[in-house]
């Protein structure tokens, strides 16, 4: 059984908002599925990061990384405002000129915890499904070039393989929860969004999702959501 998530909002005095499931997924009507990378394709590390670049010399290191939205430096690499080297070299200047590309690389691929080939293959098994699969990721050139020269599968396929079309926040310049991200998907791929499911693990993410009309599951990082494909995948 699958659930989507809808969105209360408490008055304008109060700040909270209320994510209730209460929806059951209706696949014959939905034609095409976004993923998020970090926290629901790839298990995230924010921690291991963290501690990385604080061994290379970047003390306000907690300021600036998050699980969901970046700051500063890391932001704008998010929003391809820097490029790679730029970004290599502005770490160099806030840490250590010794600094080499690999140690900072190091650094950044703390986030990566785990990619699960399970859920590799229930993308492989939702695409032989008839599903269009996309990707819609807050994401860096760093991780990024790193993944595209990696067997992302464990299995000689590259990231690329697994999704009918990549939306990533660098290449945009837009990060979520911006709408300009999503509009930017929706009008690249023509795809409705009323016929679209999009699992991500930013609660602002998922909101953004829900005012533009997706039907959205809000993931927790590295959960298990086959189950919400039961139906579906067997």
């Amino acid at each position: 059984m699958g659930y989507t998530i809808i969105l209360f909002k408490t008055p304008p005095n109060f700040s909270v908002f209320l994510y209730i499931c209460i929806m059951n997924f209706n696949f014959d009507k939905i034609k095409n599925i976004v993923f998020d990378l970090g926290g629901v394709i790839i298990t995230l590390d924010v921690e291991e990061s963290i501690n990385r670049y604080k061994n290379i010399g970047l003390k306000n290191i907690n300021d600036l990384l998050d699980p969901y939205h970046q700051s500063g430096l890391f932001l704008d690499l998010e929003e391809g405002k820097v490029s790679k080297k730029e970004f290599y070299d502005e770490v160099r200047k806030l840490t250590n000129p010794a600094n080499t590309d690999d140690d900072i690389l190091h650094a950044m691929l703390g986030f990566v915890k785990e990619i699960p080939q399970y859920k590799l293959e229930m993308i492989e098994k939702l695409k032989n499904k008839g599903f269009n699969i996309y990707l819609l990721s807050n994401t860096n050139s760093v991780l990024i070039d790193w993944l595209f020269n990696q067997d992302f599968s464990g299995k000689g396929k590259n990231i690329r393989e697994y999704f009918d079309k990549m939306y990533m926040s660098y290449q945009i310049g837009y990060c979520k929860p911006n709408k300009e991200i999503y509009n930017f998907m929706l009008n690249d791929s023509k795809i409705i969004p009323a016929e679209t499911l999009f699992i991500d693990d930013g609660k602002k993410n998922i909101e953004t999702g829900i005012h533009l009309g997706l039907h959205t599951y809000l993931a927790s990082n590295g959960e298990d959501f086959r189950y919400i494909f039961a139906n579906v995948l067997k």
